[in-house]
Formats: C-alpha cells, sequence, structure tokens
C-alpha cells in the first residue's frame, strides 16, 4: 500500500498513540465532492467521466476504519511470517511455478527477475491472484482523500484512476480492488499501474485482473523499474552475537534517506567488513568471501543482511516485515 507506491496491507507497523485523536474531515463529504469533482473537470477530464465515476460515491465507513487501525498492531516478526508462509501458501506456490514454468521462465528473461521472487509477490498480495478485493476503487480513494490522514497521496491516486478511465484501459465500474485502492493480482495502486502494468499476454490490454501473464510480468517490470539487478539475489539470514548487536551501531551508522524502513537498517558495508565484525551466516558458517554491499536489519531475534535487491522490495511495500518475508517466501519455492 505499498513508501506508497502499492498498497495490499499498509504495513506501517507504528506504535498506537492514543493521546492522538483521528483527524475529523474539514468538510461535510458532499461538499468536499463537489470541490473534488470541480477540480478533476479543470483538470481536462470530461464532465461525462466525472459525473459517472464520481457523481454518486459516498464513503465507506469500513474503508476509514481501516485505515486507522492497521497501523496500530505489530505482531512481532515471527508471528507476522508464520501468518502468511504458511505449508499451503508454499505448496500451491511450487505448484504454480510448475503449472507456469513457461511463461515464469519467459518474464525472467525479459526483466531479469527471478520467478521465484515474482510467485513471492503474487502470493503475498493476492494469494496467488485468489483474493484481489471487491470495493470500488473510486469509492475506496475518494474516502481515503477525504479523510485527512493521507488526504493529498490518494487524492493524487484518485486522479490516476480516472487517468486509467480515460485512456481506456478499464471502465469505472469494473475498477474493484482492496479498502486503500490497490487493484488486481498484482496490487497496484493507480499511479502503479500507469507506470508498470504490461500487456505480456498480447491481447492489447494491461489487465492485471484477469490475465495472470499480465499480472506477473507487471510484477517483473515493477521491481526492474525500482532497480532489481538481474544475476543478484535479496540478501541472506544471518547470527549475531549479543556483544555484536551491542557493538554495531556505533561501527555502522543508520541510513539517512528513503522510506522509513530503509533509514531503520544500517548503511551498506561489503560482505567482508561484515566477517570481521564477526558476523556469520544464520548455520554458524562464515560469509562468503564476496564484495557484495549489504546492510543490516533487525526483527526481533532475528537479523538479516540486505542487499541492493532488497530496496526493490521495500519499494513494492516499504515495511521491511513485508519485504522480509517475500523474500524468505521466495527462497522456500525455488
Amino acid at each position: 500500500m505499498r513508501f506508497l507506491p502499492v498498497f495490499l496491507v499498509l504495513l506501517l507497523w507504528l506504535p498506537r498513540q492514543d493521546t492522538v485523536p483521528p483527524a475529523v474531515p474539514a468538510q461535510p463529504f458532499d461538499v468536499w465532492l463537489d470541490a473534488l469533482m470541480a477540480d478533476a473537470k479543470g483538470r481536462g477530464f470530461s464532465d461525462e467521466l466525472v459525473t459517472s465515476a464520481l457523481g454518486d460515491l459516498e464513503p465507506l465507513p469500513r474503508v476509514i476504519e481501516s485505515d486507522r487501525n492497521q497501523a496500530e498492531l505489530n505482531p512481532g516478526f515471527d508471528r507476522y511470517f508464520s501468518s502468511r508462509v504458511t505449508r499451503t501458501v508454499v505448496r500451491n506456490g511450487r505448484d504454480l511455478s510448475r503449472r507456469h514454468e513457461a511463461l515464469l521462465a519467459n518474464i525472467e528473461r525479459t526483466y531479469g527477475v527471478q520467478r521465484r521472487i515474482v510467485l513471492a509477490i503474487w502470493g503475498m498480495e493476492s494469494r496467488y491472484g485468489r483474493n484481489i478485493g471487491r470495493t470500488p476503487v473510486f469509492q475506496a480513494l475518494a474516502t481515503l482523500a477525504w479523510e485527512p490522514r493521507r488526504s493529498d497521496y490518494f487524492r493524487g491516486e484518485l486522479f490516476n484512476a480516472l487517468t486509467m478511465v480515460s485512456r481506456g484501459f478499464i471502465d469505472a465500474r469494473s475498477m474493484t480492488g482492496s479498502w486503500a485502492g490497490a487493484m488486481g493480482q498484482a496490487q497496484f495502486m493507480p499511479s502503479s499501474y500507469l507506470s508498470y502494468a504490461v500487456d505480456f499476454d498480447g491481447d492489447g490490454q494491461r489487465d492485471i485482473w484477469r490475465s495472470t501473464p499480465d499480472a506477473l510480468a507487471s510484477i517483473a517490470n515493477y521491481l526492474k523499474g525500482f532497480k532489481w539487478q538481474a544475476g543478484w539475489t535479496w540478501g541472506r539470514e544471518v547470527r549475531l552475537s549479543s556483544a555484536l548487536r551491542a557493538r554495531i551501531p556505533e561501527s555502522i551508522p543508520k541510513r539517512t534517506e528513503g522510506c522509513f524502513a530503509m533509514r531503520n537498517m544500517t548503511e551498506r558495508r561489503p560482505l567482508s567488513e561484515w566477517r570481521k565484525l564477526g558476523v556469520v551466516a544464520a548455520d554458524g558458517r562464515p560469509l562468503p568471501h564476496a564484495e557484495v554491499p549489504a546492510g543490516l536489519a533487525v526483527l526481533g531475534e532475528r537479523a538479516f543482511l540486505l542487499y541492493p535487491n532488497y530496496d526493490a522490495l521495500l519499494g513494492y511495500n516499504c515495511a521491511h516485515y513485508y519485504a522480509v518475508t517475500v523474500a524468505l517466501l521466495a527462497e522456500q519455492l525455488r
């Protein structure tokens, strides 16, 4: 949701702050909607399109409730991971890997993104296309654009959704998705659809809802757009002693730029430097003799050295829980 290029789940993982009441919309929805429609027409969208897409909208209370509640809980990484990477998810992913072997090989050749990574994101975002959401996208986006917490972002996505319809990619009433407006098997926000959705099956439509080739190729194209490097992986789990955990912050500072998750990991250093500090692989073996730059993120009792490709996963959803879970699921789908 996701960081915000893509949202199936808006994983902010912030502590609850009961002392700060939710923001209240400054205007009644109908007054706000009239102004929004005038703005849309002023941007060049036709009267017919604006009226058909926005004219009869009403806010969805469950959307506001979901947006306010999703940041309150932090279940811990192990619980988060085990609830999403089940035996069924892994088994289904392996079955689909075999079923779509030729398609996935073609996508890997075209975009340079390993098939296991594409499959893992597909599984995380929509349970391999089974759960794409049924909420009307315009109604969800309008509700969140009216609600003040992130109104500017969702207002922009609302105009992007209008652009999708105006260009003939899909009709307004067929646009359904998650409560946050994420769409299709890839769970793309409208801006991501406009930038990265592709027609991989050659039927003239970029259909991330019903076309598995389009959805999977669009995921790969998204990661390529966020600088995924062919031939490289995401990182590795490592083991740290208690003393080393305490010493690393003094030796290697955190990153200072990027989304929240990027700033919640260390700067990247060559693996040789991590070896000298005493970091070992999760199984206790020495780290490989490679000069791959890696940053450290600690998630509870587990620690991970993360390579540059990991930033592309954070581009999909800027949360370590999400990105590391995608990476570990991908390892099980090899």
